[in-house]
């Protein structure tokens, strides 16, 4: 299916010396910024254009891998009450930290991580029902793939809107 942009009609661009001059030539806009009361629309990212994180440039997200990188190697040396415990809050911490990356790009249209975002509303849901109900194992997978499929839907409607209607963007 076209996107937006493949189905807007292109004017054909005159040279210097043919039709109207260049100062009586209307601007043009698309419909959508003309709803938005004549802004034009946002500017397309560069490929080393990251979304920025909302506390600036403090590296917030980079201090959470690393600190869940010594708990994560350091639980290895622990006795294993403690010893788990540490692995466990670093591998929390790193997938936090990279969760955190995902949804802030898959938000703005940079790259889509539909997947990743989906499988952090399934895989819990199913952790959950198999551990804390006595459900059967089928019945606690079948909840988790719905919850998955849904938020995938969700996620990738999310996306299109945000990237000016791409379904995906690959690294460029």
């Amino acid at each position: 299916m076209p996107t937006q942009r493949q189905r807007r009609k292109r004017r054909k661009r005159l040279t210097s010396g043919e039709g109207r001059s260049s100062a009586s030539v209307p601007p043009v806009t698309s419909a959508a910024a003309r709803r938005r009361g004549g802004e034009s629309p946002p500017a397309r990212r560069g490929a080393d254009d990251r979304p920025s994180a909302p506390w600036g440039t403090f590296p917030l997200s980079e201090i959470v891998v690393l600190v869940g990188l010594v708990l994560l190697i350091a639980g290895f040396f622990v006795a294993p009450p403690q010893g788990f415990v540490m692995i466990a809050v670093g591998l929390g911490l790193g997938s936090l930290a990279g969760l955190e990356l995902s949804i802030r790009e898959h938000y703005a249209g940079y790259r889509s991580h539909t997947l990743v975002l989906s499988a952090a509303v399934g895989v819990p849901i199913f952790g959950a029902l198999f551990v804390a109900t006595k459900l059967s194992p089928a019945i606690c997978l079948a909840a988790g793939l719905v919850a998955f499929a849904g938020a995938a839907w969700l996620f990738t409607g999310a996306f299109r809107r945000r990237s000016g209607g791409a379904l995906y963007r690959l690294k460029r």
